[in-house]
């Protein structure tokens, strides 16, 4: 996006809102500097300036408040996180402080999870009239045709340039009707070859920030706790609020404007819920870490995770999707369920009256119903690591960034030519994730040859009833969960 025109009366209003036009207010200046040290408890940080969160709606989608705040840079498109044209910066902090840019859905985030957190918008990139090296990158490859898109691509391309990654996976989560993409992956080929030097963005990321406190002007409705116990005393004393995680199912329906619960219980910041532990029989996985730290930092461990996490959504919802808000939701067609239940993982729960775990085939029990207790909590998952062949699949219309039609994932094992071990799990053919059970049991102890694998193929195709939607009818789903084993044997199969 390229920047207003200094003394316009758009230009005095983001200079009054976000610091910029006449005023640009620089990340790494003494100013700046001050500012941060003065940062109010009940704020967040937009184009580093401090933005009171008191008098603000918590269920408000940041989308919708920078709209009101005339930051019109930020576009809305679907409201759904499908299409990246409401994509901004969230400086992502680790234990030390340092901090890395993560694209995220806007429309997705509410106001409520901003606490004490640090946004980029389109509008803080130019410095005066220079544009950033990502706009200049796409002024130069003619990457822009009607714009309306154009200001996702810079921020997704923004965070790129950051982390030093431009393959396809930066910017799949941006859709564009009219330019077509060989001049935006021209774009990101030019910046992959240039020399990032320091800037202010880059000195922005080495200063830690304030450690926010609960928002006052919105404990009715929303609450931050910063503690396991903390969070379960809140639910305790408000039985009817719901957990809220990174909000990419949630923020869907708070996007439009409707309400799910009375309170909210936001646990995203709950450093119980990040531990990520790689042991030798096992990983243990906190409820709150994202889909992308997984797909980040334990490649290699599970092969059928490593299969279906860049199909699962785009870099925005990954950054912020939860495995614990993928079972929460228990959603039939949550992609990671097959893979939990292919792999027999056990949940960890925790509630006021203390912690009990799950064992996943017993966790769902119908439609987005599941075995836990009211004012439980998933705190963490264990999934064991399997000494076998394993792959997922997942069937869409759109390659990446869609709901399945149907998602599978399978773990066999042999011992002298025989099935030794097999799990076929599936999802959106039930009302649930689930496993098939009567064609598991006939394979132990078969030869996995031809006639094996035909029989195997016809029993799954009549094991489920599931039914037809937009998406696909009964009938293509039922074959799908035959083919989809006979293609697993014909890859994997030794």
């Amino acid at each position: 996006m390229l920047p207003r025109q200094a003394g316009s009366p758009a230009a005095d209003q983001d200079a009054r809102h976000a610091g910029h036009a006449r005023r640009t207010v620089r990340l790494d200046s003494p100013a700046a500097r001050a500012d941060r040290a003065d940062m109010t408890a009940h704020t967040f940080r937009l184009n580093d300036r401090d933005i009171a969160l008191d008098d603000v709606d918590p269920r408000e989608s940041l989308l919708r408040w920078l709209k009101r705040r005339r930051l019109t840079g930020t576009k809305e498109g679907c409201g759904d996180g499908d299409c990246g044209a409401c994509t901004v910066a969230l400086i992502e902090r680790d234990a030390s402080g340092l901090g890395r840019y993560r694209a995220v859905n806007a429309c997705l985030l509410p106001m409520g999870l901003l606490l004490g957190r640090e946004i980029i918008t389109v509008e803080a990139l130019a410095d005066g009239e220079r544009l950033h090296p990502v706009q200049q990158a796409l002024v130069d490859s003619a990457g822009s045709q009607c714009g309306y898109c154009t200001p996702g691509f810079v921020m997704s391309l923004f965070v790129g340039y950051y982390e030093g990654d431009f393959d396809d996976h930066v910017i799949d989560g941006n859709l564009c009707r009219c330019t077509g993409y060989q001049p935006i992956r021209k774009a990101a080929a030019a910046l992959a070859a240039q020399t990032r030097p320091a800037d202010r963005f880059s000195a922005a990321l080495t200063h830690p920030p304030a450690a926010p406190a609960a928002a006052a002007g919105a404990q009715r409705v929303f609450h931050n706790p910063d503690t396991l116990v903390a969070a379960l005393a809140l639910k305790k004393a408000h039985p009817d609020a719901i957990w809220i995680a990174g909000a990419t199912d949630l923020g869907v329906a708070l996007s439009r404007g409707q309400t799910l619960a009375p309170t909210l219980i936001a646990i995203d910041n709950l450093i119980e819920l990040q531990v990520l532990a790689v042991e030798e029989t096992q990983v243990r996985i906190g409820a709150g870490v994202s889909l992308a730290r997984l797909e980040r930092e334990i490649p290699g461990v599970f092969p059928a995770l490593d299969q279906m996490l860049p199909w699962f959504a785009a870099r925005q919802v990954k950054n912020r999707a939860t495995l614990g808000g993928n079972l929460g939701s228990a959603s039939p067609i949550g992609d990671l369920l097959p893979w939990l239940l292919a792999h027999d993982a056990v949940v960890e729960v925790q509630g006021v009256n203390g912690a009990r775990e799950l064992p996943i085939d017993r966790y769902f029990l119908d439609y987005r119903k599941t075995a836990l207790l009211a004012d439980e909590l998933i705190v963490a998952l264990r999934v064991p690591r399997l000494a076998s062949i394993q792959a997922a699949y997942k069937v869409a219309k759109r390659q990446t960034d869609d709901i399945s039609i149907v998602a599978a994932v399978y773990a066999l094992s042999l011992h002298e030519g025989r099935v030794r071990h097999v799990r076929l799990a599936y999802g959106g053919v039930a009302a649930i994730p689930q496993r098939a059970l009567r064609t598991e049991a006939y394979l132990l102890g078969q030869p996995l040859d031809g006639q094996t694998c035909a029989t195997a193929c016809a029993m799954l195709c009549a094991e489920f009833s599931p039914l037809s939607d937009q998406r696909g009818s009964a009938d293509y789903r039922r074959a799908l969960c035959g083919s989809l084993f006979a293609k697993f044997i014909e890859e994997h199969a030794p």
